[in-house]
């Protein structure tokens, strides 16, 4: 039940982060727009290539939540056949 328990710890810390990300990419996304309208090129080009990567960071992050359910999913069933 231990490494069940810090699955679930180690799952709800990624969700952490990406509820963060999301919020980030979202304000960034935001100014993306009011630089869009106030025609600040360079500055539009450098947060463009920040969103991207925060996108891909994101992704990653997805990636790794998923396994991480899995492994939750997995542990669980193998705990409860146990019991």
């Amino acid at each position: 039940m231990k490494s069940f328990d810090h699955l679930v710890t180690a799952q709800m810390q990624t969700m952490d982060k990406l509820l963060y990300l999301q919020g980030e990419l979202e304000r960034c996304e935001e100014i993306e727009e009011e630089l869009r309208l106030l025609q600040q090129e360079t500055e539009l080009e450098s947060l463009q290539t920040e969103i991207a990567m925060m996108k891909e960071e994101l992704r990653e992050i997805h990636r790794v939540f998923e396994n991480q359910t899995e492994e939750v999913i997995r542990t669980y069933q193998e705990v409860k056949v146990s019991v």
